[in-house]
């Protein structure tokens, strides 16, 4: 990232206009290096910047089954030519594209403004692959290799590049931004922070273990997209690379080392104006760059969703609660369990287990004197409208005896290490090999086995968990795989990490569409994600610890993953690791309840945390925000339909629903639920009072709770208990509501709540499970107006 400022330049003679794109040579004088530039406007609202070597001795990798389909793109037709530069257009002439020679650049402008410049610091940078016989004749790969560039020594791990160092990287500015957001997984601020003095965003997905807060080292999932926001536009730059790749972010609203050939009035206004420098570097791989052009943020989440795919609509029941541990003991632990949240009144919905529920950490097997009667435990369970999730992980246990190992191995299903033998590390069973899912043929190999004539003891109502899918390897390099292990195609490990996990949740998603045939929608919860793993289903964030701390840095994190795409996403309550007091336990239900995921989870070592364990009015507290959210699950279904068709997410930053108070920019301790409903949690020790922005001075708010009315633009004090959850409706909503009590989310009763005169809102109804609302269009859809009747008070009428 320091590198020599390399000066490309674009050959402009070289311009070529196909259907889909524009194509110049660029060329760096002093290593002769030629690279070969294409850009695509997109019919969707975005331009893609891809550029290769011009003549690679072989493919770069490029990364595959994240785009859900090629985009459509616009004719370019060139709108001005000088000997500095070439203006091109498309469509009705909006947006422009504009390539300058020397030093190369190319701006991205709606009407007359600049909105990105990409290489407008001449950080563009592309090392070539290289053939290792012709690079050891011609002096280029050094005997001993001092400089670590061919083989690479980290502890007591050797790297060995099998092409040489194939580092790839560019710098874009965004003219007027000052606010950033994105790059998940971190534990971090919703806003990005600038790096300048400090290391920059790491997107390399690792198993980290009650990881570091306000940290911008990489976590178990990475999304490289940011998104950047003023009051009059929104933008995106999503860079698709799923090698280890570094973000440097540099607010400035001024730069005086102007970098441009030409100048103009326009370009020194361009000098003192606000802008965001972000700097990528990835290990591997091509640029592949694609800018969001917005302009609005609902439009930038559709344009996005439009590349890497939409929110996938989950079934009911995987909104509602979720208990889990690792581990209930055995069969009569996950009954009496079961049996509590009868006894105390309080619903839930799927109970889980985690990986001693096997026979020796084989996955798709149970043990057989813990669980010898995994059928009847899910009927059980089934009876009373209730699932169970088993966790099914990556690796497998190196046993000759078992035949699913067996099958693996003989199926070349396996990740192979550079001299080509089966790759073993050490995980949960010990030594284990590692599927891998890159290969269309393991993912169908692994899929066949959630049939349920293949995995015994399964039932229809079981669902899944892919847990340690970083990959996590015991004692390997940072706790995962080496980067030279070979997957399928001859790719190595370097050029898809950041992909093994989306990978694997793919594979078990087609796994439980194909056992039901096609006609029941999947439940999968992955730890390990990438950009478009909102496809598949729901993730969280990882081992989190039970401390105040913790739960402050969920809501940021949950955020920052909802603006990325993955909307079905939550945090552990209570804290995976250690154990929370009481007051922590209430408050992380109650912030809990109003994230999309909503699971209470604990580690092996950690007391046993049932919300009954604690007393009587810690039991009271938890019950009564489990029966919110179970009320509320009408709003939260409206709200994924709504993810599923427009990408919007159901959890927005405050700047989402109002754009242009710049006063909610960096507000990341509250949010809002869909449009109408306004989240601020507690989440600070013996709280006696928060304190709320409500935006929108011309908006009320109420207080859902004592309907209590505030007028918007205001910053509020509340005063709270430890039964308080502060939630406000926006007036003019309608909010969907389930009324009467029920011990799951089956059949809710919907009544539509209305305030003040005027109000809107939407109920998305259908069967809850299947795939029938898309393959018959079997839903509903229904759109509640209400009207404040002349002389008729706070009576309304409303109108479907």
């Amino acid at each position: 990232m320091q590198g020599p400022d390399l000066r490309y330049r674009a050959l402009l003679d070289t311009l070529v206009l196909t259907e889909r794109r524009a194509l110049f040579e660029l060329l760096e004088p002093d290593t002769q290096r030629r690279l070969l530039l294409s850009v695509a406007p997109c019919r969707s609202g975005t331009v893609r910047i891809l550029i290769d070597e011009l003549q690679p001795f072989k493919a770069r990798y490029r990364v595959p089954d994240v785009i859900t389909g090629e985009p459509q793109c616009e004719q370019l037709r060139v709108e001005r030519q000088t000997k500095d530069s070439v203006t091109l257009t498309w469509s009705s002439g909006r947006h422009r594209v504009c390539v300058w020679h020397l030093p190369f650049r190319l701006e991205i402008l709606s009407g007359d403004e600049v909105v990105v410049t990409f290489n407008s610091k001449g950080k563009l940078w592309f090392e070539a692959l290289q053939d290792p016989s012709r690079a050891a004749s011609n002096g280029s790969k050094p005997q001993d290799d001092d400089a670590g560039l061919w083989k690479e020594t980290f502890q007591q791990f050797v790297d060995i590049k099998a092409n040489g160092p194939t580092s790839i990287g560019a710098d874009l500015r965004l003219h007027g931004f000052s606010h950033v957001y994105g790059l998940p997984e971190h534990a971090d601020s919703l806003q990005l922070r600038d790096t300048s003095e400090g290391a920059p965003y790491r997107l390399y997905n690792l198993d980290v273990f009650a990881y570091a807060l306000y940290s911008r080292l990489g976590l178990y999932g990475s999304v490289p997209l940011l998104v950047a926001h003023k009051p009059d536009r929104t933008v995106g730059v999503f860079w698709l690379n799923a090698s280890e790749t570094f973000v440097n972010v540099h607010y400035s609203s001024s730069d005086p080392q102007v970098n441009f050939a030409v100048e103009s009035l326009s370009l020194k206004r361009r000098r003192v104006q606000l802008h965001t420098d972000v700097h990528w570097l990835s290990e591997s791989g091509v640029i592949d760059c694609m800018i969001l052009l917005g302009p609005d943020p609902q439009q930038l989440f559709t344009q996005y969703a439009q590349l890497t795919g939409y929110q996938a609509l989950p079934p009911l029941f995987s909104l509602g609660y979720h208990q889990c541990r690792w581990n209930y003991n055995d069969e009569a632990d996950v009954r009496a369990v079961d049996a509590g949240f009868d006894r105390h009144n309080i619903p839930y919905d799927v109970i889980w287990l985690d990986i001693e529920h096997t026979d020796g950490k084989r996955y798709f097997t149970w043990d057989p004197a813990l669980f010898p009667d995994p059928v009847g435990l899910q009927r059980h369970l089934e009876q009373k409208k209730r699932k169970l999730v088993v966790i099914s992980d990556p690796h497998i246990k190196v046993d000759p005896d078992w035949s699913l190992y067996c099958e693996a191995r003989d199926g070349g299903h396996f990740v192979k290490d550079r001299d080509g033998q089966i790759y073993q590390g050490s995980c949960w069973p010990g030594e284990s090999c590692y599927l891998d899912y890159s290969s269309p043929a393991t993912r169908a190999w692994y899929s066949r086995h959630f049939a349920l004539n293949k995995y015994k003891g399964s039932t229809p109502s079981l669902f899944v968990w892919n847990d340690m899918n970083e990959p996590s390897v015991f004692g390997g390099p940072e706790q995962t795989m080496p980067k030279d292990a070979v997957h399928y195609g001859g790719w190595e490990h370097r050029e898809l990490h950041n992909l093994y996990g989306f990978y694997q949740h793919m594979a078990t998603v087609e796994g439980l569409i194909t056992r039901s045939g096609g006609s029941e929608r999947p439940f999968v919860l992955s730890r390990s994600f990438f950009a478009g793993s909102q496809r598949f289903g729901a993730v969280w964030t990882g081992d989190n610890v039970a401390t105040w701390e913790y739960l402050k840095i969920s809501i940021p994190m949950v955020l920052s993953l909802s603006v990325a795409g993955i909307a079905f996403c939550g945090a552990d309550v209570g804290g995976f690791v250690q154990d929370p007091e009481p007051e922590l336990l209430v408050r992380w239900y109650q912030a809990g309840s109003l994230q999309p995921f909503f699971r209470g989870h604990s580690a092996i070592e950690t007391k046993r945390r049932e919300p009954w364990l604690f007393g009587d009015e810690v039991t009271a507290a938890i019950r009564a925000v489990i029966q919110q959210r179970y009320c509320l699950l009408p709003y939260w279904y409206t709200l994924f339909h709504q993810a599923h068709t427009s990408g919007l997410p159901p959890l927005r930053p405050l700047w989402v629903e109002f754009p242009r108070e710049q006063s909610t920019f960096t507000v990341d301790n509250q949010y809002m639920i869909g449009g109408a409903l306004l989240a601020c949690p507690v989440t600070e020790p013996g709280a006696q009072e928060v304190t709320v922005v409500l935006p929108g001075t011309s908006e009320i708010w109420y207080d859902v709770h004592s309907a209590e009315t505030y007028k918007g633009g205001k910053t509020l004090t509340l005063p709270v208990t430890l039964d308080t959850v502060p939630v406000f409706q926006r007036g003019g909503s309608v909010v969907p509501r389930a009324t009467g009590s029920a011990s799951c989310t089956q059949n809710p009763d919907c009544l539509p709540l209305p305030l003040q005169g005027g109000a809107a809102g939407e109920l998305y109804l259908d069967d809850g499970h299947s795939f029938s609302y898309r393959d018959r269009k079997a839903f509903c859809l229904r759109r509640f107006i209400t009207v404040t009747p002349p002389g008729e008070g706070h009576r309304f009428r409303l109108y479907v």
